[in-house]
Parts: structure tokens; sequence; C-alpha cells
């Protein structure tokens, strides 16, 4: 099969993902670990989405953003960890080329939304704490839906575009990707055509992203900072900073491993360190979050306590 051809042609049917670790006693070990953060994530972030469904003193716009979050973290964890769990349990480490491009559109599709949302998030702190008096006709209902609505969009988009663009390119072999799941850096490692204008569409996809997100978020945040430093009372200035500080945290460890990956383009030198990023995209983030937002929230607390023990709520 030529590679040069002016068709998309590739002679994989199939890659092979060698995994975290090859010992088979430390797959074992990476089994019992990866099994223990998937339970957590899940039950964590179903049990804040549960309680900003189920309580009323929740039905605020911060915490509706913060229940899809929790959403997208269960998404996001959930497209790579049983995976990975699988192959382990049947010793079978081969994924067929239409699944690992699945899985690469929804990882990327999560992980794109999870940006959009986070500088909702910002935008929606920023009107709270700097726009006090307008907050509930700007952060409406329909102003809510509208952001996510419009983030689903374009992370759809960015998500397709990736994937599309990824067929153009030929895979004649080899097949193994250093890595546990099916990732763009890690792809382009393997293709037997030129990757230069796919790597120039991720970079541009980044910069626009994250570039565009982080100034976003920034801005509302220097904003934020100045009014909160203006408040006198002690307790007010506690509550900003609490709430704020939980969001701020979530969105450094997001965007530092984001860019520490994408930007880098993962060199074939750095595919071990790619491997320590991806399971803090996938798996520490989204077992992280529920944590940051709930150890400093007493009303994350009042309500997972109340749903946990199954009392009625206290309005």
């Amino acid at each position: 099969m030529d590679p040069g051809s002016g068709n998309n042609k590739t002679a994989v049917a199939e890659f092979i993902l060698l995994g975290l670790v090859q010992s088979e006693k430390l797959q074992s070990v990476v089994f019992v670990l990866f099994l223990f953060a998937y339970l957590v994530t899940v039950g964590g972030n179903l049990s804040i989405l549960t309680a900003t469904l189920v309580e009323p003193k929740l039905h605020t716009p911060m915490y509706f953003f913060l229940g899809n979050l929790s959403a997208l973290d269960v998404g996001c964890i959930t497209v790579t960890v049983p995976a990975m769990l699988g192959h382990i349990l049947s010793h079978k480490h081969t994924i067929s080329y239409e699944a690992c491009l699945t899985q690469l559109f929804f990882f990327h599709l999560l992980a794109g939304m999870d940006c959009f949302l986070l500088t909702a998030m910002a935008y929606d702190r920023f009107l709270a704490i700097c726009r006090p008096l307008t907050y509930s006709t700007r952060m409406n209902q329909a102003v809510q839906w509208m952001l996510v609505a419009v983030s689903w969009a374009c992370a759809f988009t960015n998500a397709l575009t990736h994937t599309i663009a990824l067929t153009t390119l030929n895979f004649c072999g080899p097949n193994e990707v250093n890595h546990f799941y099916c990732d763009l850096p890690q792809l382009f490692q393997l293709s037997c055509s030129s990757t230069q204008l796919n790597e120039l569409l991720l970079f541009a996809a980044c910069f626009i992203m994250a570039g565009v997100a982080m100034v976003l978020i920034i801005t509302s945040y220097i904003h934020v900072a100045a009014v909160v430093l203006q408040i006198h009372s002690v307790e007010g200035k506690k509550k900003a900073f609490s709430t704020c500080g939980s969001h701020l945290t979530v969105v450094c460890l997001f965007y530092g491993t984001g860019i520490f990956n994408y930007v880098r383009l993962g060199s074939v030198e750095a595919s071990d360190k790619d491997k320590g990023v991806g399971v803090f995209n996938t798996v520490i983030n989204p077992m992280l979050n529920p944590l940051i937002y709930s150890l400093r929230n007493p009303d994350v607390q009042g309500a997972l306590w109340r749903v946990l023990v199954g009392r009625e709520s206290l309005t």
C-alpha cells in the first residue's frame, strides 16, 4: 500500500494500547487503583449532581454550572478508564481504528466542554460579585442554558474537526500507542504521512480555546479581586474567596495539565510523562473536583449530607 497516494489509505485496522505499565504484577495494582478511583469519581460527582438537583438551596446559577461540571467529569473518566480496565482483565490491548477515533472524539468533546464551562463559571462569579444588582437578570435561566448550549456547540465543532482531520492521515505501521487511551499527540507519532497541518490545527485550537478562555477567566478574577478587597466584612471576604478559590484551583489543574500535553504535541521522548499527564486529565482532576467544591462549601456539604442520609431538605 502506497502511503503517499492521493487517497487516504491506511493499513492499520487496529492499534495496540501499551497502557501505563508492562509488568503483570504492576498491572494488577493499576487495575485496583484505577477501579477504586473510577468508583470514587463517579460516586462523588453523581452525589454533587444529585444534590444540586434535589436541594432547592442549590438552585442557583453557580450550582447549575457545578452540576454540569460533575456530569462532564463522570463522562470524561468513563470514556477512558473502563476500556483500560477491560484491557487489563482480558489481556487484550488492541483497539480498532474506528473505536480509537470514537474514543478520541468523545474525549475531546468532553474536555472542550470542560474548558468552556469553566469560563462560564468565571463569568458567573464576576456577575455575582461585581454586578450583584443586575445578577438575576444577566444570569437568568435562559442565559444559563444558552451558555451551556453554546459551549456544547463549540466543543462538538472542535472535537469533530480534529477527528475528521485525523482520518486524512495514513497509518501504515507500527501501531503501538504508548498510552492507555487514544489521543492526538500519540497518534501523530504513528502516522506515515505528514502531520504538520494536523499539528498546526491542534496548536491553533489550543491557542484559541485555552488562550481566550484563560484571558477571560483572568480578567474576570482581576475585577472580582478588586471588588472583594474593598469589602470591609471579614466574613464577606472569606465567603467570596472560598467560592472563587475552589473554581481557581480546578482551573489551574485543568489548564496546567492540558497545556503541558497539547502545546508540546507529545514528543516520543516524553511519552512516559504524557501518560502521567493523561492520568491527571482523565482520573485525578475528575476525582478531585467534588472534593475541591465540597470541602470548603457548607451549602454543598449540607446538601450532600441530606441526600446521603435521606433527610428532607431544609429550606
